[in-house]
């Protein structure tokens, strides 16, 4: 609970009344219960000078308790109003609160007119969302440890998709294999639905696995992740089905993998976010290939896939010790072919780590 007392902190510095955390992913941050309501509402209210209070949909108040959450926990029924309810718990610890933190990039407009509606009076201009970006964005010790146990999941899973990658087989086939051998192993969950793309195919960054049927002489792009106690992994392979690829498909991958190495080496406490980009988009640029890298090199991770901060052009962040990101330089041709390579990883006193070991030279399945 260290983090919910550097929030509470943080409330009472900001001179807040009330911070009202509405993402569920910083909910499982703070308090440890980690759950998706869907539409229903579930959320943490922090107060600068009062316990913090959890409010949920009644079927989630049992697992809350069980959670380990030590604070008071607020259920409610389907037919009720939620945030006529949460009004009033707020009133039993402030009856007239003036200002409120919310997370402006969370908050749907809907819950946020309703709370609104509540407290007419009240001033929502306080955005704390930075603020828990902050808190989350340096990893402890265990984060760490949890971190390092989904990387060796993945790892694995690596090793289940290259065994399984056949000529003939289509990209489902070998996308379910993954996911059931890690199933059976205990892994509940993986942190995106498993890429596997075939050719082409694999020049849609954000395209979705497949029937496509895998052919010989081609490319094949794994991108995969597990969950591991709330904490994820996130890695990109690129193998060769066959005994040979065309020469093109040789030449895009050597150029990502040396981006890839390029930036991973370089990546350590006290370089920019926007030069650590720089050094791989360099690369591919000089090779010709600048045109086909789309997207940025990295993005943080953690608890979700998708964290603080951005590896991009124009992010001039320090990076610090703590830090975890991924470093994932790809070229994508339309109808040719298309290549990412893929570690995350964290920085350490003078350097990083992975937390993927899966070798990145090119493999013929």
């Amino acid at each position: 609970m260290v983090k919910l007392n550097e929030m509470r902190d943080y409330v009472n510095q900001k001179q807040l009344d009330v911070a009202y955390i509405s993402n569920f992913e910083d909910i499982k941050y703070f308090t440890g219960f980690g759950s998706d309501p869907v539409e229903r509402v579930l959320a943490l209210f922090i107060f600068p000078d009062a316990e913090p209070f959890l409010f949920a949909p009644e079927l989630e108040v049992e697992a809350i308790k069980e959670s380990g959450w030590k604070y008071p926990v607020y259920g409610y029924l389907d037919h009720e109003d939620p945030f006529k309810l949460i009004a009033k718990h707020i009133r039993d610890v402030n009856p007239d609160p003036k200002r409120f933190g919310i997370e402006d990039d969370n908050l749907v407009i809907s819950r946020y007119q309703q709370l609104q509606a509540e407290f007419p009076k009240a001033d929502f201009k306080t955005n704390v969302a930075p603020k828990v970006s902050e808190l989350r964005v340096i990893k402890t010790p265990y984060e760490i440890e949890q971190l390092d146990a989904a990387g060796k999941e993945a790892d694995f899973a690596f090793k289940v998709g290259f065994e399984t990658a056949k000529a003939g087989k289509t990209e489902a086939e070998v996308a379910a294999e993954i996911e059931y051998q890690e199933k059976i192993r205990g892994v509940m969950n993986m942190s995106f639905d498993t890429l596997v793309q075939t050719g082409p195919h694999a020049a849609e960054p954000h395209g979705a696995t497949d029937m496509n049927q895998i052919k010989n002489d081609n490319l094949l792009l794994f991108d995969l992740g597990t969950v591991h106690n709330g904490y994820i992994s996130d890695a990109s392979r690129t193998v060769a089905v066959g005994d040979k690829i065309p020469a093109k498909q040789k030449e895009i991958y050597d150029v990502v993998l040396e981006a890839q190495l390029a930036a991973q080496s370089a990546a350590k406490p006290g370089i920019r976010a926007e030069e650590l980009d720089a050094i791989a988009r360099n690369i591919i640029d000089k090779a010709g290939y600048g045109k086909y890298f789309i997207h940025r090199l990295g993005h943080g991770m953690g608890m979700s896939e998708h964290e603080f901060p951005s590896i991009m052009e124009g992010n001039q962040m320090v990076l610090k010790e703590g830090m975890c990101f991924s470093i994932e330089p790809g070229i994508y041709i339309p109808g040719v072919a298309g290549v990412r390579i893929e570690d995350c990883i964290h920085l350490t006193k003078d350097g990083n780590e992975p937390f993927t070991h899966t070798s990145k030279e090119l493999r013929y399945v």
